[in-house]
């Protein structure tokens, strides 16, 4: 079992930068790959970033490519989502994901584990 806990989220403007954690619990962080999705209201959950277990890999979604990065540091049991140049389309809940080697990283069906999400939102 995995329990994850986000925060970080907020009131930014255009331009903006916001920090996203995602703590997690249990001793097997490390071997689970990472991801975060959001979902802005009347809309479907999208994918954002992924992390591999061991941090090596990386995937994101066009949209958020050059702006968003995502980290995870195995030692803290936390996967970070760094966002710069925010703008009001990013504006959603988000959520992290664990997975046991999830494949497609991109695909919501591929994680187990979901945490009850944060809220972002861009003003222009």
């Amino acid at each position: 079992q995995v329990q994850l806990v986000e925060s970080g989220g907020g009131l930014v403007q255009a331009g903006g930068s916001l920090r996203l954690s995602c703590a997690a619990s249990g001793r097997t962080f490390s071997e689970y790959g990472m991801g975060w999705f959001r979902q802005a209201p009347g809309k479907e959950r999208e994918f954002v970033a992924a992390i591999s277990y061991g941090g090596r890999r990386r995937w994101y979604a066009d949209s958020v490519k050059g702006r968003f990065t995502i980290t995870r540091d195995n030692a803290k049991n936390t996967v970070y989502l760094q966002m710069i140049n925010l703008k009001p389309e990013d504006t959603a809940v988000y959520y992290c994901a664990a997975g046991n080697s999830p494949s497609p990283y991109s695909s919501s069906t591929s994680y187990d584990y979901w945490g009850q999400g944060t809220q972002v939102t861009v003003s222009s």
